[in-house]
C-alpha cells in the first residue's frame, strides 16, 4: 500500500483525521471525509490533481491515476440545490489520468470493471467491463479477460 492510500484511508481518525486531510492536500488530493471507499484502492502517481466529491462511493480494488475528478455537472448551483445525488464508482474499474466523472441528476454509476479513458468526460452511467473514452465519453468497447474482483 503506497503512503497516498494509507493516508486516503486514515482521512477519518478521529485525532489525526484534520493532518491527514492537510497531508493529502499537500500530494495535490482531495478525498473528503464523507467518501465511501471500499477495501484495495490503488492510487497511481500520488494522485496528483485528484478530487473527490464528498457523494462518492469507491468500490472494492478501484484503481485512481493522478488529475481524476469526480463531482457534480451543475457546481453553481448550491449543493443543497443540485439535483445530483451520488457517484457510484463500482468494484474493480479504472480511472485513467485526467478522467473526469460528472454526475447532472440522481446517481451516476461507473460499471464494475468499467475504464474511464484518459481526459474523458464521464456524464452518464455504464455498464460492467465497459471501456469509455472522449469528450464527451462514448463506449469504445468492452474489457475483456478475468477484470472481475476477486
Amino acid at each position: 500500500m503506497s503512503l497516498v492510500t494509507a493516508l486516503v484511508y486514515r482521512r477519518r481518525h478521529r485525532l489525526l483525521g484534520r493532518l491527514v486531510q492537510e497531508a493529502l492536500a499537500l500530494y495535490g488530493m482531495e478525498v473528503p471525509a464523507a467518501c465511501e471507499i471500499g477495501p484495495g484502492l490503488t492510487v497511481f502517481h500520488r494522485g496528483f490533481g485528484t478530487v473527490l466529491h464528498p457523494y462518492t462511493t469507491l468500490g472494492a480494488n478501484v484503481t485512481l491515476y493522478n488529475g481524476v475528478t469526480i463531482g457534480r455537472a451543475d457546481p453553481w448551483v448550491p449543493q443543497e440545490d443540485s439535483a445530483m445525488r451520488r457517484v457510484v464508482v463500482e468494484d474493480g474499474a479504472v480511472l485513467c489520468a485526467g478522467a473526469k466523472v460528472v454526475c447532472k441528476d440522481g446517481v451516476l454509476t461507473v460499471g464494475a470493471g468499467t475504464i474511464v479513458g484518459a481526459n474523458a468526460v464521464l456524464t452518464r452511467s455504464t455498464g460492467p467491463g465497459e471501456i469509455w473514452a472522449g469528450v464527451p465519453a462514448r463506449r469504445v468497447g468492452l474489457r475483456e479477460g478475468a477484470w472481475a474482483p476477486a
